[in-house]
């Protein structure tokens, strides 16, 4: 790739993420006809189109695909590299990225967001609630939260929590009136609430634990969800049993709004775990708010 320079791969990079010669321009704070002549200037080097540019959108070639997908690691990992050494002489600034489940958001996130903010008024804090789990590379993002066993390979992990149980619970009323199952046969015929996953469009399979053996059940939906609150929300009002971890429903089962159901079969899932690239850590702004994460969400 002879005279091809870094800035050239930065501005190519932010054209394929921000869909446009003008967004990316934008983003790099640079006049769109520098833009697009660095983009000239990187396929003459190569000798290959990138993007075929089109009068709405701009789709990247196999040669184009190629050359992102192999270099996104090495373009963030000199972007890192830089911003650290830059970092040494000024206080934390700039984007961060963090994704994480609509639950944690509202359990641990939500209390101590503000705080954060606060503390770092020149970082900016970028929150990406979503149940999908995020290439953090690909999508540009800093951090992410999601249960260990979701945490994508290669990437620094940290614990954040202990396991936790997934609850099943219903109303008083609701058990007044269906009854409270003794057994997952008899659960199977209970009027459950379900939870469908936003990306997959996939409804969340009730899976329990019986001894060593997990067991799916199979049960008819009386209301189909795909929002936490939601979940609780129609558990309190009776529409049937509803499930999610522990942690988020305590203070219903403390001050009675919902009652614990077959809690001997309660799914263990392992702990919530911040996770981030190995390098993006070096840089001020991320390793303020990882910090900042875990001592506050601990």
């Amino acid at each position: 790739m002879r005279g091809a320079t870094y800035n050239q791969l930065l501005i190519f990079h932010a054209i394929v993420e921000e869909g446009s010669i003008r967004g990316a321009a934008r983003k790099l704070e640079l006049a769109p006809p520098s833009v697009s002549n660095a983009l000239k200037a990187l396929e003459a080097n190569l000798e290959l189109p990138l993007l075929v540019r089109t009068t709405r959108s701009m789709e990247l070639t196999e040669a184009g695909r190629l050359l992102y997908d192999n270099t996104t690691a090495a373009v963030l990992s000199l972007n890192t590299a830089l911003e650290t050494v830059h970092d040494l002489s000024r206080e934390p600034t700039g984007k961060v990225r963090l994704t994480l489940p609509k639950f944690v958001y509202d359990w641990l996130l939500k209390p101590i967001y503000a705080d954060f903010c606060q503390l770092y008024p020149d970082i900016q804090l970028e929150v990406v609630i979503s149940d999908a789990t995020m290439n953090l590379v690909s999508e540009n993002i800093d951090i992410g939260i999601r249960f260990g066993h979701k945490v994508e390979e290669g990437m620094v992990a940290k614990q954040l929590t202990h396991s936790m149980k997934e609850a099943l619970f219903a109303s008083e009323c609701y058990l007044e009136r269906y009854g409270v199952p003794q057994t997952l046969e008899e659960l199977a015929k209970h009027r459950m609430i379900q939870y469908r996953f936003i990306t997959s469009n996939q409804l969340a399979p009730l899976v329990l634990e019986k001894g060593a053996n997990k067991i799916e059940v199979k049960a008819s939906p009386a209301v189909i969800v795909n929002d936490t609150d939601m979940m609780v929300d129609a558990a309190r009002k009776g529409l049937g049993i509803g499930r999610i971890v522990e942690p988020i429903v305590t203070t219903e089962f403390d001050n009675k709004q919902l009652i614990p159901v077959l809690k001997q079969y309660w799914a263990t899932y392992p702990g919530l775990f911040l996770y981030f690239p190995q390098n993006s850590q070096r840089a001020k702004r991320v390793r303020v708010l990882v910090d900042f994460l875990i001592k506050n969400m601990q």
